[in-house]
């Protein structure tokens, strides 16, 4: 995809850009921003892979394809700046207890170089990150180096004009704190979709509330909705339809109603008489 193509190449360029700019000014925060800047990289790289994989055509042994990739990148993304702010929350901790010097005067340069580039890689992947989990993970990435330089030039512009040094892990507490929520809520609905969990914007009861009322269907048993991606939602359920001249009216009314809740790949089970002794499970 060219957004992410685009968002890859500023990010490769300016994280060699901080990592001497951190080393130089021996500011936590920018080393902090770094780190973040080396995985949004890695995220960048993943999230083009999987953008190209995952369209990959289906095959006998995966007939839903290679969608899933999508959901997995998602995952790792999530994980793994978890992971890295875990690692900023301690070393920020550390620099409280022992506040060193800083040059204030690199730092700005470097945090104010380094927004201007997330800036442009944000807008680059905001319109993408509305349709696919897998770019919204590197969306994220990006938001949260974003966030992270932010509060990276507030803490340069206290330090040079107060000398106030825990500045500098203060902003990197408060910026990874918010990007540790963002990812955490792509990790959990990474699992959600992992999971076949029900989407959370479909409503079950009203699922079945729908399929009750068309008329020829007896009962309803079996009904499950998850999502194959954020953009793909199946369902699957079995009616009881006593007349077989209805079946055919009944399957195309479920397809037009499933079509309200966004359900695109329908899966019934049409029965003529109660199968609860073969069906027992379905109907505990």
């Amino acid at each position: 995809m060219p957004a992410l193509r685009t968002a890859l190449i500023i990010f490769a360029v300016f994280l060699v850009v901080e990592v001497i700019a951190g080393f130089v000014a021996n500011s936590i925060a920018l080393l902090a921003d770094a780190g973040h800047m080396l995985t949004d990289v890695a995220a960048l790289t993943l999230a083009l892979f999987v953008a190209w994989f995952s369209k990959q055509p289906s095959s006998p042994q995966k007939t839903y394809g290679y969608l899933r990739w999508e959901i997995l990148a998602a995952f790792v993304n999530g994980g793994t700046l978890l992971l890295i702010s875990a690692w900023i929350l301690f070393e920020a901790v550390m620099r409280l207890r022992a506040p060193e010097p800083v040059g204030s005067g690199l730092m700005m340069v470097a945090a104010a170089t380094g927004l201007v580039a997330n800036v442009v890689a944000a807008r680059v992947l905001v319109g993408s990150s509305k349709v696919s989990i897998n770019v919204r993970g590197a969306y994220l990435h990006v938001l949260g180096d974003l966030l992270a330089l932010i509060g990276t030039l507030v803490a340069a512009l206290l330090i040079h004009f107060t000398g106030w040094l825990i500045a500098d892990p203060l902003a990197s507490i408060v910026t990874t704190l918010l990007i540790m929520a963002g990812a955490w809520r792509l990790v959990r609905e990474s699992v959600d979709i992992l999971l076949e969990s029900t989407p959370a914007h479909i409503p079950m009861p009203a699922v079945r509330s729908q399929l009750e009322a068309i008329p020829g269907i007896e009962s309803v048993h079996d009904v499950h909705v998850w999502a194959v991606t954020p953009a793909v939602v199946a369902m699957s359920a079995h009616c009881i339809v006593r007349e077989p001249e209805q079946h055919q009216h009944v399957l195309e009314h479920i397809h037009d109603a499933m079509r309200l809740f966004g359900i695109q790949h329908v899966t019934i089970q049409l029965e003529r008489d109660d199968m609860v002794d073969r069906e027992r499970h379905l109907h505990a």
